[in-house]
């Protein structure tokens, strides 16, 4: 009786674990669904302003906003562009060209700061920079970029004029002049770039297009509900099938001591019958005259 229960407590942790599994597969599931599901509403949505999104300096991007086109006018300020490191693109290495965006001034006054990533260049000579970084577009530029949210400050080291995330505060902090000149006009957001009018002398290599692939959680969820179901269901079996052989057990000893047998003594064998060969000989001999003295 004590394995018997040592082996269902097993059971039921196994089963318990297998749910517990499938249900973070679940999670895991709904959140990339919710994901995919943002990206095909808003990646290829008709660009607005960026004020129709970002209100002005210090607005914070909603998750639901996240890959909204939006466009803005201003400069680039090219002496600030900053590389994102260890960032492949389309499975190539190399490196992001940041640079920080000046937006025409309202009529308030008003400018925004925002980084924009403006695509990718691969590896250089020696690996530890690029061999060259296009500059952007000279003058008053219009661009169309993507939003996306900041990403959270690394705290891994990068050369000087690099950085590990997308975070504006250290984006701007490695430009030759800090961040101080853009302080107070920063968004909590980053634009990756779709379009610049007018166009630069060279285009830098287009960023990849967002994923929308959902992966194996919804089957992995599955498989980890089977197992749970497996593993319940091949106990009950293993029950039965001891429950039977039980059974089966007493009814042969049943039998035993109702033929006055000693327990495990062979039973006698019962006397054969004549078979249809031998019935069909004694027929054919009854049917014979009998021989004359």
């Amino acid at each position: 009786m004590r394995q018997w229960v040592t082996l269902a407590l097993g059971v039921l942790l196994v089963a318990a674990l297998c749910v517990l599994a499938g249900r973070w597969q679940w999670h895991r599931y709904e959140s990339r669904s919710a994901q995919i599901e943002i990206i095909e509403s808003n990646y290829d949505a008709a660009p607005v302003p960026l004020t129709d999104v970002l209100a002005g300096p210090g607005a914070v991007l909603d998750p639901q906003d996240v890959w909204q086109r939006v466009t803005l006018e201003g400069t680039y300020v090219e002496d600030a562009t900053v590389l994102l490191r260890n960032r492949p693109a389309g499975g190539k290495a190399g490196f992001h060209v940041l640079v920080p965006f000046v937006t025409t001034p309202t009529d308030d006054g008003e400018q925004v700061v925002m980084v924009v990533d403006r695509g990718f260049v691969p590896l250089g000579a020696d690996a530890s920079a690029p061999d060259e970084v296009p500059a952007p577009p000279a003058g008053t530029v219009e661009v169309t970029v993507s939003l996306r949210a900041d990403e959270p400050a690394s705290s891994r080291d990068a050369p000087a004029g690099q950085v590990q995330a997308i975070n504006t505060a250290q984006v701007l902090a490695e430009g030759p002049d800090g961040a101080a000149w853009a302080e107070g006009a920063t968004v909590g957001a980053y634009g990756s770039l779709r379009a610049e009018v007018p166009a630069p002398a060279t285009a830098l290599r287009a960023l990849p297009v967002p994923d929308t692939d959902p992966g194996s959680h919804l089957s992995y969820t599955f498989q980890w509900f089977v197992f749970a179901a497996g593993a319940i269901g091949g106990f009950l079996i293993l029950i039965r099938r001891e429950k039977r052989e039980t059974v089966t057990a007493g009814d042969l000893l049943g039998e035993e001591r109702a033929s006055g047998r000693a327990p495990g003594e062979t039973p006698p064998r019962r006397k054969r019958g004549p078979t249809a060969e031998e019935e069909e000989d004694a027929l054919i001999d009854a049917q014979l005259p009998e021989p004359r003295p």
